[in-house]
């Protein structure tokens, strides 16, 4: 009871304090600061002369007037510039005395006032140009220095092609270092004038440039990235027969846009290095062994099985025929009329011409059939007809159902050429000659290398 007594008790006695603080009045706020119209020692004639003594020691303020009444500064004359007015309006507004300033300054854009800056500025300009003159003639030197020395390396073709053997990206090092010192003689000779912000206005000039013209010729530049990735994992070799995204021929050489092909008809076919990179390439050179396959038919009423044996002992009798693996056949389709075989047999490339030895060993399959009695049929159409169809078809069509029912007619034996196997079948080389001889006249530029690996 005694402690809350004393806790009311002290409550009471700030209540009492802090009462008749809160019924106070606030503060007023600081006043806002006077003018002095007429402060000591300050009449309107010192504060001109001030003015004047100040303007004078500034260039651009020179032709400004200024005259004073009861405190209120006058500028009157003229400028060359909007700043040059406003900064005078400022200055007399911070003379003791002044109350306002009234500004009547007009800029000045006469010609002759234009130009005596300009010719002062020019003059300034040649006299520290011809002080700096030894300064600049010792960077160009220095510039001069590195940049030959970088071009002396960069020109050592053993070098680079020591340090890689692909051409492409030899020349590609050597460019590159030829470049690096071009900037770093550009870095030292600005360095010396102190003048690397100029160097770096021009680095981020060149820097916007250049993504504008990245994105104008992307289609070079993937090109130029396509080059050097075939250079390094080359896909084929020279006198290679490759079939590039349906484009059928010999590769001549690899250059730095583009593969450059000779047809089998003998025509120059150039296919942008880009393509190339992204095509499906088809290289019949890599394997020397090659297939290949042809189909022929027999009557429906015939064996398939005798007529694929004997097939195949056809081939098997031609000496460009490889025995292994044997030469193979089989049914691919029973057709309405007919019976349609597949046939498949390897040779090697080197040894036998691909086109001449498909057609010898078609014949020789073709005329076994027929020696054998098995008939290769035409497409037969059945005609029906109605009550109604002219007699003469009706005629037609049962002169038809009698053939048919005499069985087909089997076919004549005729002579036959020479055996497939003792006809030629060797390789026709004049295109390949004509792609050597074509390397041989233009040895440069070729980026396809044999110490490159080979996808």
């Amino acid at each position: 009871m005694t402690t809350g007594l004393k806790i009311i008790a002290l409550l009471m006695a700030a209540a009492i304090i802090i009462a008749p603080a809160s019924a106070q009045d606030p503060a007023p706020a600081d006043p806002a600061p006077v003018i002095e119209t007429a402060p000591p020692g300050a009449g309107d004639a010192e504060i001109a002369a001030r003015i004047h003594d100040i303007f004078a020691e500034i260039d651009s303020l020179q032709r400004v007037e200024a005259s004073v009444a009861s405190g209120v500064v006058t500028l009157s004359g003229t400028t060359q510039t909007a700043d040059a007015a406003a900064r005078a309006e400022a200055i007399a507004a911070r003379i003791n005395g002044v109350v306002t300033v009234e500004n009547e300054i007009e800029r000045d854009v006469s010609v002759s006032t234009r130009l005596t800056p300009a010719a002062g500025q020019a003059e300034t300009f040649f006299r520290d140009a011809l002080r700096s003159l030894p300064l600049i003639l010792l960077a160009l030197a220095m510039f001069a220095a590195i940049a030959a020395f970088g071009w002396l390396l960069s020109s050592w073709r053993w070098l680079w092609r020591h340090i890689t053997p692909n051409a492409f990206i030899a020349e590609l090092a050597a460019s590159t270092f030829r470049g690096l010192f071009f900037i770093l003689g550009a870095v030292a000779a600005l360095s010396l004038l102190d003048a690397t912000a100029l160097l770096g206005a021009f680095l981020g000039a060149a820097g916007v440039i250049g993504l504008a013209v990245g994105f104008a010729v992307r289609d070079t530049i993937e090109n130029y990235i396509a080059s050097i990735m075939l250079s390094l994992r080359q896909p084929f070799r020279p006198n290679d027969h490759v079939v590039i995204d349906n484009k059928e021929g010999r590769v001549i050489r690899l250059t730095s846009r583009a593969t450059i092909l000779m047809t089998l008809d003998g025509n120059h076919l150039r296919i942008p290095n880009a393509s190339v990179f992204k095509a499906v390439i088809l290289n019949y050179t890599r394997n020397p062994e090659r297939r290949f396959d042809f189909e022929l038919g027999v009557d429906a009423d015939d064996d398939p099985i005798a007529a694929i044996e004997t097939g195949i002992e056809a081939m098997k009798s031609l000496d460009f025929v490889l025995k292994e693996p044997p030469p193979l056949g089989f049914i691919k389709v029973v057709g309405d009329s007919n019976i349609v075989i597949f046939f498949a047999a390897w040779i090697d490339q080197r040894q036998a011409d691909f086109a001449k030895s498909r057609s010898l060993a078609l014949s020789a399959a073709k005329d076994a059939l027929e020696d054998a009695g098995f008939a290769l049929p035409e497409p037969i159409y059945r005609l029906r007809f109605d009550e109604k169809a002219p007699p003469i078809l009706k005629e037609t069509a049962a002169a038809t159902v009698t053939t048919e029912e005499a069985g087909p007619e089997k076919p004549k034996k005729r002579e036959r050429a020479a055996p497939a196997a003792a006809q030629d079948v060797a390789p026709d080389t004049h295109l390949e000659e004509k792609v050597e001889e074509e390397r041989r006249e233009e040895p440069q530029g070729d980026l396809l290398s044999p110490n490159a690996p080979v996808e």
